[in-house]
């Protein structure tokens, strides 16, 4: 059985030879934690870039869409609370000369002892047929011991975090006597605190420049916005702005490959309601986001809710949905109830009212708001591992297939003549030329049919369309499915049709609207 860390290591693979991502600067050996999205990369990323903001923008008469500048005003960050609180619980290990953030260390160790819970359960539900008293008993003890220690453990970190006592989380470390990852020893130093925001001066002439900051968010480009959007659209509440874009964050422990970067895409919604209907429109939140996940086909034992043991300075209830990652569950979107913080922080900052009239009520108050915020390069890499796959076919040879949903497929269909002369590429360059103004198309004509199709397999590659001689008299070609590798004969006038069917991205949205 292949391990979780050997998927993972192919999938990086995978993503390079394939043209998904590569290795920023890679030619100057590379920049650490940095990436660069390759011909396919760039096609996927595009895809679901796409889904999400048709989703929230175009299904969503209540939602708009903004592109807000990387730079802001510095004084955006401290009113944010992202000059002093911005950071993360760092620890080094005297031995290896490795850094950790504290809180992972904990986490992961919490993580090994739900582990141990689910083997002790599957262990219990083999033996069910072979019932025994003493043994159950046994078993339940063990199961209720290690989730004592996952709640103590967890009640101490949250006390930890929300008094700031980094002392303390040094010691939770120490108590569960977590080691290195690489040294296997518990040589710890203190626990420090990190701000993750890159700085950067605005301004021709040093002495006179000023710093500024690389955003390590896009939220705060649509709060400083708000009333711009509200004026302009006569927005009335409850609505949302929506807004996709880079983010900078200086993570010391940068790992997983496009998991955690520093410079990375964020899909966020910012959605602003009447001060005390939070926990309703959170709820609703939470169902519509998991339902987008849902949609796209990834077996549901992928996803799961996470609630936050610390909220963030800005918020009254956070939750996670996290994704199985071939290295565990791990957050891929977050959604947050962030109450009035931000927008009455920026009031106060700029003396400004941030102000919303509801007529319906016939006063004026700062609205609250419900955060959705996921990664996009985490949605790639949940994506592409579950997607890809190695097979074992009936006549005993293998393939190594990315099932990518259809609707995200960097390319929809690959046209193959079976020769390269008699007419056929003719043929094929007209389909090309039908099609490619609806879809993303290739043209091979490289190879045995039989290797063209393992190349488009591995890109995802949903139908591969095959001119033959046959082709010059009943105008019909093959087409294959990726998935189920059935060839039918279909006439050329109807492949629109059938591509549409499978890849269209409305197809998808239907499944939410």
């Amino acid at each position: 059985m292949t391990q979780p860390e050997d998927l993972f290591k192919n999938l990086i693979s995978h993503a390079k030879e394939y043209g998904f991502i590569f290795q920023s600067s890679e030619i100057y050996d590379g920049l650490s934690a940095v990436y660069d999205y390759g011909q396919n990369g760039a096609l996927l990323k595009n895809n679901i870039r796409q889904y999400w903001w048709q989703s929230m923008v175009q299904l969503h008469e209540n939602i708009v869409g903004i592109d807000a500048a990387i730079f802001m005003h510095p004084t955006t960050w401290k009113a944010s609370g992202h000059v002093d609180a911005f950071s993360d619980p760092l620890i080094d290990n005297k031995d290896s000369k490795k850094r950790y953030r504290a809180d992972v260390l904990i986490e992961e160790h919490v993580a090994k002892i739900e582990g141990k819970i689910e083997k002790e359960v599957e262990k219990a539900a083999k033996r069910f047929e072979n019932f025994d008293e003493k043994m159950f008993r046994s078993t339940n003890a063990r199961v209720l011991e290690y989730q004592k220690k996952i709640d103590d453990i967890n009640a101490r970190f949250k006390n930890a975090l929300e008094k700031n006592d980094l002392a303390e989380v040094k010691q939770i470390i120490v108590d569960c006597e977590i080691v290195c990852p690489v040294s296997g020893s518990k040589n710890w130093t203190d626990v420090r605190q990190f701000n993750l925001m890159f700085s950067t001066q605005l301004g021709s002439v040093s002495e006179e420049a000023s710093t500024i900051y690389l955003r390590p968010e896009t939220a705060q480009g649509i709060f400083v916005n708000f009333l711009n959007v509200q004026k302009t659209g006569r927005m009335k509440i409850p609505f949302g702005i929506a807004q996709t874009g880079k983010a900078f964050r200086n993570e010391i422990v940068a790992r997983q490959f496009i998991f955690r970067m520093r410079e990375f895409e964020q899909m966020e919604m910012q959605f602003f309601i009447r001060p005390g209907t939070q926990k309703e429109w959170y709820d609703k939140w939470k169902e519509t986001r998991l339902s987008w996940h849902k949609a796209l086909g990834i077996s549901e034992k992928k996803y799961r809710f996470h609630d936050h043991i610390k909220l963030a300075h800005y918020a009254d209830a956070a939750c996670d949905i996290e994704f199985e990652f071939p290295f565990g569950f791990k957050e891929l979107e977050g959604i947050h109830s962030r109450s009035d913080f931000d927008l009455k922080q920026h009031e106060q900052f700029s003396g400004r009212k941030q102000q919303y009239f509801d007529p319906e009520l016939n006063q004026s108050y700062i609205p609250y708001v419900i955060e959705t915020s996921i990664g996009l390069d985490r949605m790639f890499l949940a994506i592409m591992a579950s997607s890809l796959k190695e097979e074992k076919l009936e006549d005993g040879s293998e393939r190594v297939v990315l099932s990518l949903p259809p609707q995200l497929a960097p390319i929809k269909a690959a046209i193959f003549p079976l020769v390269k002369k008699d007419g056929l590429p003719e043929i094929a360059e007209k389909i090309i030329n039908d099609l490619k103004f609806d879809y993303n198309v290739t043209y091979d004509e490289k190879d045995t049919v039989g290797k063209r199709y393992r190349r488009q397999d591995a890109i995802g590659t949903p139908y591969c369309i095959t001119v033959d001689h046959e082709s010059l008299t009943d105008h019909c070609v093959t087409i294959r499915d990726r998935d189920t590798m059935k060839q039918e004969r279909v006439a050329i006038d109807k492949l629109k049709s059938i591509i549409e069917q499978k890849v269209s991205l409305t197809s998808l949205l239907k499944k939410i609207a």
